[in-house]
């Protein structure tokens, strides 16, 4: 696997491929970033086209996701043409529509692991976020059907306001069902820039309690330390929604694998580095994938950037500590290549944790060397008063 990492972000070839096949969803999460009408899903036939497309390029993994997958009338073909291209498939799904039937078909593609999003192991809290009364009693009895059928199971919790202190019982759920989990600290604008979903993001302050749970093993300081083997390492308890939590060699100096081994697609065809970087490259109904992948500008400008080159974060003296997304250095900060407060705000905080003296970020370094640095006009005045006293 490793191998395969360093070949494929060294030749640029598309690895990993996060594909929404709708919008549309059975819940309302108050944090989604997502618009939920349907505004022109592919069709099958363009499905299955797309499927041929990422299949010629050499992709390997491949996740459906949504909105809710399950939506999706045309599900099993979709599925069955993925299996008979050889990808390796997962499904992100809330599970609320799971049947033992249902179950047994994503076996028969040999479907090799669903994520499911719990948001808390208790129903108040975990309806509340989803807007539907019953949801995590559904989802939890979907959860042992997809495990009698051979599937792996894997549990996602995005923890924001209403359920930040509900992380323990999620990881206790998980631990009694034998399944993995992943904690996400990330709430994102939507799609279209919207910065609605936000207000549910847990302050830095707030999240100080999770940080300094030992179970966690989030401040450990990294400096100069080699990424994880992807065969080898533990999953981590921390992790982002779309991300693989593999980590490379590959990746070093890179601000992340998007659109060096790996991008997304909507389910209108757009193409974009990453769900979480909303620049699309190019659309599959007017271009093969090919094209968008190896010619579209977007992408090349976003491989050229290096982490080293960064205006900012290059030359921060916590970067170990700081886990900044170029997409939402964009929709945050207003820039791919800047600093945004929120990670470096959690920088500073993990570092401290870990025993870094003076914490402190590049951004907020800059500011205070800004601060104490008087405009002309005011050191004019302070010298002509000066002057006159004497």
């Amino acid at each position: 696997m490793d191998r395969l990492i360093a070949r494929t972000v060294e030749k640029h070839r598309p690895l990993s491929v996060h594909f929404d096949l709708t919008y549309r969803c059975n819940e309302r999460c108050v944090h989604c970033y997502l618009d939920h009408d349907d505004h022109g899903e592919l069709t099958t036939a363009e499905c299955l086209k797309v499927l041929h497309d990422l299949a010629r390029s050499g992709a390997l993994f491949l996740t459906f996701s949504g909105g809710e997958i399950f939506l999706r009338p045309d599900l099993y073909e979709i599925l069955a043409a993925a299996r008979g291209l050889h990808f390796d498939i997962s499904l992100k799904t809330n599970a609320l529509l799971v049947t033992p039937e249902r179950a047994a078909r994503l076996r028969e593609f040999d479907v090799r692991r669903v994520q499911i999003s719990v948001y808390s192991d208790i129903p108040a809290v975990h309806d509340a976020i989803t807007k539907v009364p019953g949801s995590l009693l559904r989802t939890l009895a979907a959860i042992p059907i997809l495990l009698e059928h051979g599937l792996q199971v894997k549990l996602a919790c995005p923890l924001m306001q209403e359920n930040l202190m509900a992380y323990r019982g999620v990881m206790a759920l998980a631990e009694k069902l034998g399944i993995p989990y992943i904690l996400d600290l990330t709430i994102t604008p939507m799609m279209n820039g919207s910065g609605g979903p936000l207000a549910h993001r847990a302050s830095v302050s707030s999240l100080l309690p999770v940080l300094q749970d030992p179970l966690m093993h989030a401040c450990k300081p990294q400096p100069g330390a080699p990424a994880a083997s992807a065969v080898n390492a533990s999953p981590p308890a921390f992790g982002g929604a779309v991300s693989s939590g593999i980590e490379n060699l590959a990746y070093e100096d890179l601000p992340c694998s998007a659109g060096h081994n790996s991008c997304y697609i909507s389910p209108y065809g757009d193409v974009f580095p990453c769900v979480q970087l909303p620049q699309a490259a190019g659309n599959l109904r007017r271009e093969k994938f090919d094209e968008i992948w190896y010619h579209a500008p977007q992408l090349e400008r976003l491989r050229a950037i290096r982490e080293s080159q960064l205006p900012i974060c290059s030359r921060c003296e916590i970067r170990n500590y700081c886990e900044r997304c170029p997409g939402l250095a964009l929709m945050e900060g207003g820039d791919m290549l800047g600093a945004y407060e929120r990670a470096c705000a959690l920088a500073e905080e993990k570092a401290r944790l870990a025993g870094v003296a003076v914490p402190i970020s590049a951004l907020h370094s800059g500011r205070e060397i800004a601060s104490f640095q008087p405009a002309p006009q005011a050191e004019f005045a302070s010298l002509a008063a000066d002057s006159s006293s004497d």
